[in-house]
């Protein structure tokens, strides 16, 4: 009789478990259609405001706030990275957003190494996966979170950006320590930033 009510237990907790990935999932995709329909009915304020275009991508991740810079990452490959915001949200996470520009004149396909090398998030498909961040105050590094069927909680889908074109990012990691006011963002291919938490 024991055994049995150990294995609805464990069931009980396995969907749990489940549920609070779906919603952090969720959560970290941002808005979804009505957000996507009020974002085209609204004009763009600045020249650099660039969208995604529909299709490219992850067009299910909400704009950045382009209002300010926290740092500016120039690689030799032609991208630039663009980090606007890394907030700290309720329940122990750090979303980091940003836009990734191609600052060449030609199309720009995004290298494989920003997917990460962890063979878990490489059958994921392109993404940011490999993004980290590094506070070196509290000697840690921490990654890309991942939900329960190893899917990074980053923009996905970008493998290619035209000469001149923009893509709205985010990527969410476990949040540091409160004390911890800066990190270094580090993403293969491309220098370090120090960037400020809020």
């Amino acid at each position: 009789m024991s055994l049995w009510h150990g294995a609805k237990a464990r069931r009980a907790a396995g969907a749990a478990l489940a549920v609070v990935a779906l919603s952090i999932s969720l959560t970290a995709c941002g808005g979804g259609d009505a957000d996507n329909k009020q974002n085209a009915g609204a004009s763009s304020s600045a020249p650099g405001d660039e969208k995604p275009k529909e299709g490219e991508g992850n067009s299910g991740t909400t704009v950045p706030d382009t209002s300010k810079t926290l740092a500016t990452i120039n690689g030799s490959n032609g991208f630039q990275f663009v980090i606007h915001t890394a907030v700290r949200d309720e329940g122990g996470f750090l979303t980091v957003t940003g836009t990734i520009k191609n600052t060449s004149g030609s199309d720009q396909s995004a290298p494989v190494q920003w997917n990460g090398s962890e063979s878990q998030v490489k059958r994921t498909g392109r993404s940011l996966a490999g993004m980290t961040l590094v506070d070196k105050a509290e000697k840690k590094r921490y990654y890309v979170l991942r939900d329960t069927d190893g899917y990074p909680l980053t923009t996905t889908g970008i493998s290619r950006i035209d000469g001149g074109g923009s893509e709205a990012f985010f990527a969410q990691f476990p949040a540091p320590p409160s004390s911890t006011t800066q990190v270094d963002l580090q993403l293969p291919l491309m220098p370090s930033a120090t960037i400020e938490i809020s």
